[in-house]
């Protein structure tokens, strides 16, 4: 061995003792990682195994292994259920209007907050703001049931007034848009924070610097404000868009009604009735592998598209 291939060898050793060192510094991090990464393996990866009913004809008591393949029929017979196709209708109108306006309102808000310069009110705005986001459906669906039901406080007020009574959760022209409304209320706090916290990462010599070129509020919005914090939009659009057919399962099935079917009815509440209520086990695990393979289109798609227009990159 050559001294070229001494010094080699050492400058490998050295550098295999410190990346041992690191990760002795950090046992105790990647400690802390293995229940999350144990929950991750069985309740995330462990039931993609799954998938393969959707290539059979399930029987529970046969099991995976013994279930008759059948190739593609349960998609065949999942695209001619004309139901299928008003709920993914349904989930897409839906879930577009939830992803743009969880951005738009939080958006709005944040910059609105971010020129308050009171610190106690901002704050008391951000807590307020944030509480919906802790409560899951089953108490926020029965406040709502309380505020839009026929002897509701809206309709109790309107009544109150001289005005007749309107049955909010049992029309298709009303129900849809409570329905995105208020899963925008409930999760508008929560990015509210996000963008806020992005705002304040924002270098204030910046904004010094278009003060002294004259630069007004308006225009340092939208020259350094805006621009500073499109990471985060286009992140938080990307998950969106991930989600393109997560319209809220737990939010719809709690507060729909058979009325309201047509207007309402998502995949994953279709995905519900087949498998649980009809047992059909395998077109239900079709729709949802069809669900999934939509979304990973969408989610390619944007990271795509917001990689070659702004050269975003999350990793």
């Amino acid at each position: 061995m050559n001294k070229a291939e001494q010094e080699a060898l050492k400058a490998w050793r050295r550098d295999c003792m410190a990346k041992r060192a690191k990760l002795s510094d950090s046992r105790a991090l990647h400690l802390m990682l293995i229940p999350s990464v144990a929950f991750t393996l069985i309740f995330a990866y462990l039931p993609l195994g799954g998938i393969i009913m959707a290539f059979q004809e399930f029987k529970p008591l046969l099991g995976f292994t013994k279930s008759k393949m059948v190739g593609l029929k349960q998609f065949s017979y999942l695209f001619s259920m004309p139901g299928f196709w008003d709920a993914l209708r349904n989930t897409f109108i839906i879930a577009f209007f939830k992803i743009l306006l969880s951005i738009l309102v939080p958006l709005i808000l944040s910059l609105a907050l971010n020129e308050i310069m009171s610190r106690l009110f901002k704050r008391f705005v951000q807590t307020v703001v944030f509480i919906p986001y802790f409560f899951s459906w089953a108490i926020l669906g029965g406040l709502i049931l309380e505020i839009f039901g026929i002897t509701g406080v809206i309709n109790q007020a309107v009544i109150a007034l001289g005005g007749e009574a309107t049955p909010f959760l049992i029309s298709n022209k009303y129900f849809r848009p409570i329905i995105i409304a208020t899963d925008v209320w409930k999760g508008m706090g929560y990015n509210t924070v996000l963008f806020l916290a992005a705002i304040t990462n924002i270098d204030p010599t910046l904004y010094e610097s278009a003060m002294v070129d004259g630069a007004g509020r308006v225009k340092q919005l939208f020259a350094i404000t805006l621009p500073s914090i499109a990471p985060m939009i286009i992140l938080l659009t990307i998950l969106g868009l991930g989600g393109i057919l997560n319209a809220g399962f737990e939010q719809v099935l709690i507060l729909k009604n058979p009325v309201v079917d047509r207007t309402v009815d998502i995949i994953d509440t279709f995905v519900y009735r087949l498998g649980i209520i009809s047992t059909q086990y395998s077109a239900a695990a079709a729709a949802g592998l069809f669900k999934s393979l939509v979304a990973l289109i969408f989610v390619g798609a944007s990271y795509y598209a917001a990689h070659k227009t702004t050269d975003y990159r999350v990793f």
